[in-house]
């Protein structure tokens, strides 16, 4: 099977698909991988690394797709790539379907089979290939890091011989991979940490982390998860609950991390104005749901806005690339797991179209668009 490897041409994007070590693992089952030059370069791996095990480098993308099987990528690429590609390829990667089909279209067209890794169905077998979680657990971490950075205050409680410091006090909002690592390492530097969720079975997991829950749990509450262990949408009554609960634990907290996404939806607004307006001078909100128009009310995709009363709320883009090596690494793991459900026994590309795992993330096969999202 000849595997090219993408230098993403999104901008900001510093992860690669595929890491030195991915592709030795590669050539060593036999494949014929292309690295296109410089695609390594964001997550400190060079072109010589990526040589020494074994890969060619291609000079652009749209060399390096035209005779590869299965194209490695972060995001998808372009549509023009996916027009340089040849007849019943497979492309993956985070692809995004609900917000742009015309790429799944464009590869429909080309007939090339689009594997949108985001959406590999939450089964136990497929936890390894799960991007998602991956990318998200290094997200949860970053949070913290950059909040206490934007915070400029200690963490922990310090007793010292000039005085006593006081612990800061971080409050998640969603507990997911993301927000369950941000309150780990919340925990961890030593801040008082307490989370909310609309999911019952988040409280029994923000409580083994030593966090304190806050939630308003009524019978809504109690059936708020679909079987895929997403959030539901809560309805108007629930929020304003919820809002009134959190409005008055939001005042005494110095960084709010807000996680709430949607697959497929509009992030929810979970911080307005008032509540913003409540905060202590100095205090940092944090919101990782900014791509999906975010979770607080203000915030501005890849800046850092100060209110008008000292507050600053953290809107930066794409969080898993503030840390590219790791979470390069981890991506290139997924996929390494994922390759062998489109790989024949004689190592020649070929789908295994009666894997449940493939039918849930495909989007394209044979020149149509298959999948139920976007049909």
């Amino acid at each position: 099977m000849k595997i090219a490897v993408l230098n993403e041409p999104a901008a900001g994007e510093l992860r690669v698909a595929a890491t030195p070590d991915a592709v030795k693992h590669y050539v060593g089952a036999g494949h014929t991988v292309s690295v296109v030059k410089g695609a390594g370069k964001g997550a400190n791996f060079s072109d010589e690394d990526y040589k020494a095990e074994g890969a060619a480098i291609a000079a652009t993308n749209e060399s390096a797709v035209k005779s590869a099987d299965i194209v490695l990528s972060i995001t998808g690429g372009t549509k023009a790539l996916v027009a340089k590609m040849k007849k019943g390829a497979g492309l993956t990667g985070l692809l995004n379907p609900t917000d742009q089909p015309d790429f799944a279209e464009a590869c429909a067209k080309r007939g090339v089979t689009a594997y949108a890794l985001e959406y590999i169905p939450r089964i136990s077998r497929a936890q390894a290939m799960d991007v998602l979680s991956s990318q998200s657990n290094l997200a949860g971490y970053r949070s913290v890091v950059e909040a206490g950075s934007v915070y400029g205050r200690a963490f922990p409680m310090m007793m010292t011989a000039a005085g006593t410091i006081a612990p800061a006090k971080v409050f998640v909002m969603g507990a997911g991979v993301a927000g369950l690592q941000a309150i780990a390492t919340a925990r961890r530097l030593g801040a008082v940490t307490t989370a909310t969720d609309v999911r019952p079975a988040a409280k029994e997991q923000v409580a083994s982390l030593g966090a304190k829950f806050i939630a308003v749990e009524n019978e809504e509450f109690k059936e708020a998860e679909t079987a895929g262990g997403y959030a539901k949408q809560m309805s108007k009554e629930y929020q304003k609950l919820q809002a009134e609960l959190t409005a008055t634990h939001i005042a005494k907290q110095d960084i709010v991390i807000t996680t709430a996404l949607i697959p497929g939806r509009p992030a929810p607004k979970l911080v307005d104005k008032a509540m913003i307006k409540s905060m202590k001078p100095g205090s940092v909100l944090v919101d990782l749901a900014i791509e999906r128009g975010g979770n607080v009310e203000g915030a501005k995709p890849g800046k850092v806005v100060e209110t008008a009363n000292g507050v600053k709320i953290v809107g930066y883009l794409n969080w898993p690339a503030r840390m590219a090596a790791d979470s390069s690494s981890l991506f290139a793991r997924n996929l390494r797991n994922f390759l062998p459900l489109v790989t024949a026994e004689d190592g020649s590309y070929a789908p295994d179209w009666d894997d449940e795992i493939i039918q849930g993330c495909a989007l394209t096969r044979d020149g149509e668009v298959v999948h139920e999202r976007l049909k």
